[in-house]
């Protein structure tokens, strides 16, 4: 569990020294939005208090705080399940990515009261209308390396007959 530890930490570091720098170094959250790569990459500012597409959002403490409970429950609850695979280096890889992830989107519901989206990624005419954050990104990609990865036989074994 030590490479999902490790995986974990470097994730929720790097999605906290984006925020960081997009919000208070870019002065996203005043100036709302900026164009890095046109059309395909922009930062565009966006509060998220609900969870993926601004779902269950709402404005009051107790939505916020049922949002922070339940992502520490499923992350725990990731961990323990991915202990039993732990010779598994792309299950712990997985669940380094997801537990990073959504360990950085609680701090941001902890510390901004919602979560800091700001990439925004539109093409070929589309505007899209959302916006995610490094922590999505790995959370998406860690749920579909548990997916992927996690179950049968362990690295190098033959199944049982």
């Amino acid at each position: 569990m030590k490479l999902a530890a490790l995986v974990a930490l470097g994730v929720f570091l790097l999605d906290q020294a984006s925020k960081f720098a997009v919000v208070h170094g870019l002065e996203l959250d005043r100036v709302r939005g900026i164009d890095v790569w046109p059309p395909f990459l922009n930062f565009r500012m966006a509060w998220n208090q609900g969870i993926n597409f601004g779902l269950f959002s709402g404005q009051d403490e107790l939505t916020r705080w049922a949002l922070i409970v339940i992502s520490l429950i499923i992350s725990a609850w990731v961990w323990i399940w991915a202990k039993r695979e732990a010779d598994r280096p792309l299950v712990q890889i997985s669940t380094g990515l997801l537990i990073g992830g959504a360990l950085g989107n609680v701090i941001d519901r902890l510390i901004y009261g919602a979560v800091a989206d700001f990439l925004n990624m539109s093409c070929c005419g589309f505007s899209n209308p959302y916006s995610f954050n490094v922590a999505d990104i790995t959370i998406f990609a860690g749920a579909i390396g548990l997916v992927l990865f996690s179950g049968g036989s362990p690295r190098g074994e033959a199944k049982k007959p």
